[in-house]
Parts: structure tokens; C-alpha cells; sequence
């Protein structure tokens, strides 16, 4: 099967079965969802939003998180992965988008890579959701769907990924086609048992295809 024709399938399949897609992370704001996007790193979404109303009632805006501490945000964050290091990023990030941008998220993916604990990803993520940029995130679930079904070619990073995604993918549906795969990664083609049998994508899905072959 040609690429853009799989392309085209899952696209399909999605719109049908999926219109609505959108994060699984609560908030109400850019600056809310970026924290929450900062802590979504190897911890799920149900556990950060577990934390975050404490977080966010706490520290409402960028300017009272600046004022803070590491020490006291991990008391927030302490039971989400990695809480010494995210705490130090979140009153970081706090500090420079309350200096430098005026307690306002940007809206570039390059400019906002340069906020502490905001890599490519977490950029991406706040350009779609909250700009509705063309725009595609790329996390674990991501770059696993993309490679099974066969959407991607030997991709070996996250960039290798978003780059043929962005190709593929019509510009208008990448902000929603980013939430189709990871959800779709988090219910159905999970990592270590993927749900093949109730998958509606099997009938040209390259991986399900080897299954079937090696059964």
C-alpha cells in the first residue's frame, strides 16, 4: 500500500470515528495548560491533573509561580516523575515569561523552546492546542502509532517523525491529527499489548499486517 493512500485511510477512519480530539490535560488557559504540559514528561495525564487544582490555585498566573521556589512548587509536584527537576524548570519558566514576555505565552515554537523545561514536544503542543498552529507534537505514543501503522519510514527521532507526519498530513488537520495518534496510542495501540482485535485501523495497518503473517 502506497503512503498516501495508508494517509488517507487513517484520515478516514478518524474523522469518522474520532471528530472531537483534544488533550486529556485540564486547564483553562495557555499558562495553565504549559504547566501542565511541563509535567505531563513521563507521567500521565490523569496524574497531573490530579495535581494541578492545588497548582494552579496556588499560583493563578506565571508572576506568583515566579515568585516561588523549587522547593515549594515539588511540594505540589512531588508525587509526578521527575518533581526535583520540573520544579526547577516551572519556576524558571515562570520567571522568563513573566520578564521577557510578559506573563503572556508566546505563540512561536522556536521562542517558546527557549522557556526552561520547554523542548520541542511541549512547544508543538502549546502552538496547535492553544494557537491552532499547524503543528506537530510528537511524545512516545506518537512516534509509536505513526511507525506501526506505517505512517513513518525508519523514523529513529521524535523529528525524524513529526517531519513525515507534517509531509502527509493535510496542514489543517495536524493540530487534531496529533491528538487522534496519541489517544489512539493510549486506549488502543498501547506498547506492550496492543489492542489489534478492536482496532478499526488493522485492515491497512503495516504492523497488524506482520502479525498476521507471523501467526
Amino acid at each position: 500500500m502506497l503512503k498516501k493512500e495508508r494517509y488517507h485511510k487513517v484520515i478516514d477512519y478518524f474523522q469518522e470515528h474520532m471528530p472531537v480530539a483534544k488533550t486529556e490535560l485540564d486547564y483553562s488557559n495557555p499558562y495553565e495548560l504549559l504547566v501542565a504540559v511541563i509535567l505531563s514528561a513521563q507521567c500521565t495525564d490523569k496524574r497531573v491533573n490530579m495535581m494541578t487544582p492545588a497548582i494552579f490555585e496556588r499560583f493563578p498566573t506565571a508572576n506568583e509561580m515566579a515568585e516561588s521556589t523549587p522547593e515549594e512548587i515539588f511540594t505540589y509536584i512531588k508525587s509526578c516523575s521527575y518533581p526535583n527537576n520540573k520544579s526547577k524548570h516551572l519556576v524558571g519558566m515562570a520567571k522568563m515569561l513573566t520578564d521577557e514576555f510578559g506573563g503572556i505565552v508566546p505563540n512561536d515554537v522556536k521562542v517558546l523552546q527557549k522557556l526552561p523545561g520547554v523542548g520541542r514536544k511541549t512547544a508543538n503542543v502549546i502552538a496547535s492546542v492553544v494557537y491552532e498552529k499547524p503543528a506537530m507534537a510528537v511524545d512516545t505514543h506518537v512516534f509509536r502509532v505513526a511507525a506501526r501503522i506505517g505512517l513513518t519510514t525508519n523514523s529513529k527521532t521524535p523529528l525524524d517523525t513529526e517531519k513525515q507526519l507534517v509531509k502527509y498530513f493535510p496542514e489543517e488537520l495536524l493540530p487534531v491529527a496529533h491528538h487522534w495518534l496519541i489517544l489512539h496510542g493510549r486506549y488502543v495501540c498501547m506498547a506492550r499489548k496492543p489492542k489489534c482485535g478492536r482496532c478499526g485501523l488493522k485492515t491497512f495497518c503495516r504492523y497488524y499486517e506482520k502479525e498476521m503473517e507471523n501467526a
